[in-house]
């Protein structure tokens, strides 16, 4: 019987530690007792990107992803984009270490695709750009840095999830533009947030696997009235 291996470990700044284990050819990422991703069921985080792409009105957008996680939602992002931009917002650069070392075969060219606009930071600064004027907005903001809509890798996700979080990111967006919240678990809560927050939204169940199969997880898209 294959056993887990332990391949490395990163802190996440001003958050928990974070563990990736190898089982056979498969990867995950694990916060305690949690598996926060694995290969073996990546379906839902690839629909993040690919349910965004159905939803929006143009060809070429810019989209910014909260986290880069294993890179799922960032290649199926890539393979729905003529041209465009993918900005990605990841807090920890071992994680991109990771991508490009024992997950290399997994990870492909993406890092090195030119629609990428790679950043090491919090997701939540580069909303703020958008908002201030420092950078372009977006098309769309894709989120999946925490297990669900609370700061479980990072405490200071939080504010991600509240009203204010939620108000700044639809002001991030370009008219017309999409918020997608990525959980493992409904949360009616949150759910009511975004709503409270002047959007629309769509709550769609969607498993872990293709075929119907596997855990069920929830994204929620957000609409700005």
């Amino acid at each position: 019987m294959l056993k887990r291996e332990l391949i490395d470990t990163v802190q996440i700044p001003d958050g928990e530690e974070l563990e990736l284990f190898s089982h056979g050819r498969d990867f995950m990422i694990v916060l305690g007792h949690n598996e926060l991703m694995s290969t073996r069921m990546r379906f839902s985080e690839e629909q993040l990107a690919e349910l965004t792409f159905d939803r929006l009105k143009t060809e070429s957008p810019r989209i910014l992803i909260g986290g880069y996680g294993m890179g799922f939602t960032l290649r199926a992002a890539l393979a729905r984009m003529d041209k465009g931009e993918a900005v990605v917002a990841e807090i920890a650069e071992k994680i991109v270490d990771w991508a490009r070392g024992p997950m290399a075969e997994l990870t492909g060219d993406c890092l090195d695709d030119p629609r990428l606009n790679l950043n090491i930071c919090d997701v939540a600064a580069l909303i703020d750009d958008a908002n201030d004027g420092t950078c372009e907005k977006f098309d769309a903001i894709l989120l999946d840095v925490d297990n669900g809509p609370d700061g479980m890798v990072r405490f200071d996700n939080n504010r991600l999830y509240s009203r204010t979080g939620l108000g700044k990111a639809r002001d991030a967006l370009k008219p017309g533009g999409m918020l997608a919240v990525w959980s493992a678990a409904p949360d009616h809560g949150f759910k009511r947030r975004m709503m409270d927050s002047r959007m629309h939204v769509e709550e769609v169940n969607v498993r872990s696997r293709p075929n119907n199969k596997g855990a069920h997880h929830v994204i929620w898209f957000g609409k700005a009235l």
